[in-house]
């Protein structure tokens, strides 16, 4: 199975919350990684998302610890949408 992964980066001005998570996360920029693989049998390629994480620091690591969280584009895009209209609910 080929997998193909992309990263962007979101940047998050306040706070937020994301569904799963019992803190709030701190504002700042933060990386998305998808992971998707080709859908069989079609005569054109597509893909199809298999997973979606966001790297979230580490509250006692060090500078640089992190862990992967996964997340669904839906609480992602809702998170966003929050942030931009000043909201802090969940």
């Amino acid at each position: 199975m080929n997998l193909r992964t992309t990263s962007k980066m979101i940047t998050f001005a306040r706070p937020f919350f994301l569904a799963g998570l019992e803190e709030s996360q701190p504002s700042g920029t933060y990386t998305i990684q998808t992971d998707e693989e080709p859908i069989e049998g079609l005569s054109f390629l597509a893909y199809r998302r298999v997973a979606t994480v966001i790297f979230l620091p580490l509250g006692q690591g060090g500078t640089g610890s992190f862990q992967a969280i996964s997340v669904t584009p839906e609480a992602l895009d809702a998170a966003l949408a929050r942030d931009a209209s000043g909201s802090h609910d969940a």
